[in-house]
């Protein structure tokens, strides 16, 4: 046993399966769970010693690279005035901007006003109160294999047929909560048109990750977020693009600004922000049209209130990450990104492992399928169970990959000639012993 194996056990007898969320105690690779004593660039070390080449950035927010220097100073300087006031600051006002202002396509500006919150759970709960708030509607379409944090009405699971109410997706969640959300299948028109015929006039929004990645990697499919917000707003419904794990990630203005780039527009009527705008730090925000968002308290009937929202920690990290967040960089990640997925590919390919690798701007992963998924029924028939021994000999050569085949890869602008080199170097064994398995 080394430090990481008695922590596990010491963390079973006073935390629920030892983990504070559950993805982190490694229960679809098995194995011990890597506790993380530090982590710099793109470096991370456990508790007894090891380091890896960390290909999880914190699950996205490390856009910079572990640590920062002028990321971590900001927040230094920050604890020196005090952690917590529960009053307004100057420093949400700058990090509100920056958020509104980097939001744009030409005179497209989908983010007028901006309410900061601490998780994504929370800005994605807080936008579906606002939009059943200002439709007066209660019904929610999300769509299967799509994560949106945890709140009770997001955790249905789909029902028998497109327009069948969901039932609960975890212990704990009312039934009639459930009930509430119409789950249907993702990249499917006719099941997005199908929903809106059948419960159109009672539907208030539909929620979409801009681009799924917590089925793997799984992008829209071209033209598919637009027909979500003209089918939404042709029935009275918002449209609530969640970037909690997207924004400022993929482009300068979220997966949003790189579907405008490629000429799809559409305009969102709420979106959802997390991870990178707080760098690292709890922090999480929703943003929308003055109309859209004035609906909130305390200017509108809609409550939402928070003691650590703008948390003067986290919004002094955030504002440093975007201020750092360039197109250089967000061009150097892209090239890592199209680097790694390639030699990923060929790895596989030469092992005779049948495979892709999907991607959505620079995020991507492996799906042991012929061709990438496009929903999450298609996702589930891979052959996953090769993924757990690709996983440990990766981790056996110094690389940290996410534990399980369902979540993106994340690079950082910290990951230099060097590490992509040592990670390319450990492909070809991690390919074979998926291929073995």
């Amino acid at each position: 046993m080394d430090r990481n194996d008695s922590l596990f056990d010491t963390a079973r007898s006073v935390i629920p399966g030892g983990v504070n969320s559950p993805v982190r105690a490694y229960g679809s690779v098995g194995g011990t769970p890597r506790f993380l004593a530090s982590a710099t660039g793109a470096r991370v070390t456990d508790a007894a010693g090891h380091e890896y080449l960390d290909l999880v950035a914190s699950w996205g927010p490390a856009l910079l690279g572990h640590a920062h220097p002028e990321v971590v100073q900001a927040v230094q300087d920050a604890a020196t005035r005090g952690l917590s006031f529960g009053a307004p600051t100057e420093g949400e006002v700058e990090l509100a901007q920056l958020i509104a202002d980097r939001v744009r396509h030409g005179d497209v500006r989908p983010v007028e006003r901006v309410r900061l919150v601490s998780t994504g759970t929370e800005a994605t709960m807080t936008a579906i109160r606002l939009a059943r708030g200002a439709t007066g509607r209660d019904l929610l379409v999300k769509f299967a294999g799509h994560y949106h944090g945890h709140s009770d009405g997001l955790l249905a699971a789909a029902g028998s047929g497109v327009a069948t109410l969901a039932l609960p997706g975890s212990a704990g969640v009312p039934a009639p909560i459930a009930a509430q959300t119409l789950v249907i299948d993702y990249n499917d028109p006719d099941a997005l048109a199908a929903v809106f015929a059948e419960h159109g006039e009672r539907i208030a929004a539909v929620i979409v990750e801009a681009a799924s990645a917590n089925m793997g990697v799984v992008a829209p499919l071209p033209g598919f977020n637009k027909l979500i917000a003209d089918t939404a707003h042709a029935h009275g419904a918002l449209m609530i693009l969640d970037e909690v794990l997207t924004g400022f990630r993929v482009h300068p203005a979220g997966f949003w600004g790189l579907q405008q780039q490629a000429g799809e527009q559409y305009v969102p009527d709420i979106i959802t922000f997390g991870k990178v705008i707080g760098g690292g730090m709890p922090l999480a925000a929703l943003g929308g049209s003055a109309a859209v968002m004035e609906m909130l308290a305390p200017v509108g009937p809609v409550y939402q209130a928070g003691t650590l929202s703008g948390n003067p920690l986290s919004v002094a990290a955030g504002i440093a990450t975007l201020r750092l967040a360039t197109p250089e960089v967000y061009a150097r990640i892209d090239a890592s990104a199209e680097r790694l997925s390639v030699a990923l590919d060929a790895a596989l390919t030469d092992a005779g492992v049948v495979h892709s690798v999907p991607r959505a701007g620079n995020l991507f992963g492996v799906a042991f399928l012929p061709e990438a998924p496009q929903d999450y029924a298609t996702a589930q028939t891979q052959e996953s169970f090769r993924y757990a021994p690709f996983f440990h000999s990766m981790r056996e050569h110094g690389v940290a990959l996410p534990p399980s085949v369902f979540e993106a890869w994340f690079l950082t602008a910290a990951h230099g000639e060097d590490e992509l080199a040592a990670i390319e170097a450990a492909l070809p064994a991690a390919a074979a012993a998926a291929a073995s398995a």
